[in-house]
């Protein structure tokens, strides 16, 4: 664990240790104002990433060296608060055993019980946090902990993540097979065992990604069996049943009981979060007190002080800092100064929505060497945004994609389960060393983790069907929740339909060849059609209706662009890859290649539902 920095101004209660109900210390630094006497407002702070460390994002655009974690505390801390930062249970100096994502709601209901007893604290808790800080958030409030008057949970704060999180409409995220690589080494039992240390460092987590499925103490993870279960058992859980109903994991279902706490939630929508953030929002806005905010960027995880995401840059307004607020510290202390001091502090975040619509740029490649697609933020009474027309562009045999219905016809790719599409960007975190985030050019490029033809387009894969409109006469804004409505079939047992909303640049002086920009994706696995409780096998050949929920993105696609859609049976990486046998996940089996079709034409109207903002005036 990093040694405390030297802080002026602020003195600290070091290694204080906070008991829980099973009898479990966690370990918390407090940052008090050097010469403050009497009760203060808390600001609480729980990660499994260290205490003292520093979070990579913890930047701003005019500095980009980030700032310590004990920096930030002492920062809140001169400013009139008490600042507490605690390791999760079994991380740095914590005691117990860290399993992700569990126990957080007990912990996090103790640790606020605690802090109200405290001699320092008057009563009003603030919780702030970003990805797992804010987890620990939204577990916790579904307990309603004592003192707990206002939130702040940057990307993070599972609405459900069996949906969105850790698997996405019955596909397992491969993200969790490298943060787990990564944290495993970290843990304080590989930390005090070179053993154990040197066999997790003697694997490459790339050599196991399409291994499925991992078998008991066969995996890269095997010297952490800690890790190594909690890996295979996220695996496994793949019908939604109590265990992901639990606060730990769903706030939809502790809708009641939430916390009435005035709430911030904040993400991008190149973030695996985006979906929970907004799903968060629409729900908790219309049954809580609040107030309730939503904020959404254009960057990757955590990302708020940089103008790119990927390959793509939004322009100078694309960060936080400047546009939104100074920068990411007066946002979140104008937010307490309101709500837990009664302060008349500036009010950052006065609509209730506040988003990023990317797109509108000069479509040149920039000095830094990405894409120019522009974009600018936008106030919002609510999510949806009122007003929106929810428009069906027909899928055609043809390949086009329009608001007039389609002729009779069908699409047909063939999956192959030892040859997925490769995953180029996309709405994921903690995917080093396999898979990055972002906006990307549809393209298998060099360095591409599943690239077998340097320089393809995924366009021209013979297991991907396209269907996009003509050239748009006229710029056409997309912001909001998508949905895909699909009728297919496969000659398997299982298949998968992997979907991605694309904006088409027509060929210009820096892209001859065009420019396809990834904007969202969507998975369903067919076994779970009709429901994620009790999955059903496919009988081959027969049509399907299926529903397909995408992310929500904010988009202007301009003028001769083309609006595209793109379906797949594999997006490997960030999924695992369906062998279509149809058995449970974890089961072993010889993997079957599926013939896959989408049926068109009157008696099944596969679409695509766009959620477009008619042009406002002024």
């Amino acid at each position: 664990m990093t040694d405390l920095p030297l802080l002026s101004g602020v003195r600290v209660l070091r290694d204080v240790m906070i008991p829980m109900r099973d009898g479990v210390r966690l370990a918390a630094d407090v940052y008090l104002p050097e010469d403050g006497e009497g009760c203060l407002p808390v600001l609480l702070e729980r990660i499994p990433y260290d205490r003292r460390g520093t979070n990579h994002a913890d930047r701003t655009a005019a500095d980009p060296t980030p700032r310590s974690k004990p920096e930030i505390a002492a920062e809140f801390a001169r400013g009139g608060y008490a600042y507490v930062l605690v390791d999760c249970r079994g991380r740095y100096g914590s005691e117990g055993v860290f399993t992700k994502y569990a126990n957080e709601a007990e912990d996090g209901f103790d640790v606020m019980a605690w802090l109200v007893q405290q001699d320092w604290c008057d009563g009003r808790i603030g919780t702030l946090g970003l990805s797992y800080g804010a987890h620990v958030q939204a577990a916790a409030a579904c307990l309603n902990p004592p003192g707990l008057k206002a939130m702040f949970m940057d990307s993070g704060g599972f609405f459900s993540a069996f949906h969105s999180g850790v698997r996405q409409g019955g596909a397992f995220e491969l993200k969790q097979l490298t943060w787990a690589m990564k944290h495993a080494r970290l843990s304080p039992l590989s930390q005090e065992d070179p053993a154990r240390l040197a066999a997790l460092n003697a694997e490459d987590v790339r050599d196991w990604m399409a291994v499925n499925p991992w078998r008991p103490g066969l995996t890269p993870l095997a010297a952490a069996p800690e890790y190594d279960a909690f890996i295979q058992d996220m695996w496994r859980r793949e019908t939604f049943d109590d265990f992901w109903r639990a606060p730990d994991f769903c706030a939809a279902a502790h809708e009641t009981e939430f916390t009435d706490a005035p709430m911030v939630f904040m993400s991008s929508w190149y973030d695996p979060y985006a979906l929970s953030a907004t799903d968060n929002y629409a729900h908790f806005s219309r049954s809580k007190i609040g107030p309730v905010k939503l904020v959404m960027g254009p960057w990757t995880h955590g990302q708020r002080s940089i103008t790119f995401a990927g390959d793509v840059d939004f322009g100078h307004a694309a960060s936080l800092d400047g546009h939104l607020a100074p920068d990411y510290l007066a946002l979140r202390c104008a937010w307490f100064d309101r709500w837990l001091k009664g302060q008349a502090a500036p009010d950052y975040l006065e609509a209730p929505v506040s988003l990023f619509v990317m797109g509108g740029g000069s479509g040149r490649r920039t000095a830094e060497g990405r894409l120019d697609h522009g974009g600018h933020w936008r106030a919002e009474a609510d999510w949806p945004l009122p007003g929106t027309a929810f428009t069906d562009f027909h899928l055609h045999a043809d390949g086009g994609l329009s608001i007039e219905a389609a002729s009779p016809g069908e699409r047909v790719w063939r999956h192959d389960p030892a040859h997925p599409v490769p995953t180029i960007g996309g709405a994921m975190a903690s995917g080093a060393p396999v898979m990055e985030a972002g906006g990307f050019d549809q393209r298998e490029a060099p360095g591409l983790f599943g690239a077998s033809v340097i320089g393809r387009a995924l366009a021209d894969r013979d297991d991907v069907v396209v269907f996009q409109t003509e050239p748009l006469e006229q710029a056409l804004e997309v912001t909001g929740p998508i949905t895909a409505r699909l009728s297919v079939s496969s000659s398997a047992l299982d298949t998968d339909l992997m979907v991605k909303l694309v904006d088409v640049y027509p060929p210009g002086p820096d892209y001859p060849e065009g420019y396809a920009l990834n904007l969202t994706h969507g998975v369903l696995r067919l076994r779970f059609r009709d429901s994620f409780e009790a999955p059903r096998p496919l009988v081959p050949g027969e049509i399907y209706d299926v529903e397909i929920q995408l992310f929500p993105t904010s988009n202007l696609f301009a003028a001769g662009h083309r609006i595209r859609f793109d379906v797949a049976s594999s997006n490997f990486p960030h999924f695992d890859v369906n062998p279509g046998t149809g058995a449970p996940a974890g089961e072993p089996g010889e993997a079957v290649v599926a013939l896959n079709r989408i049926h068109v034409g009157p008696a099944n109207p596969s679409r695509l539902v766009l959620p477009v903002i008619p042009p406002r005036g002024g």
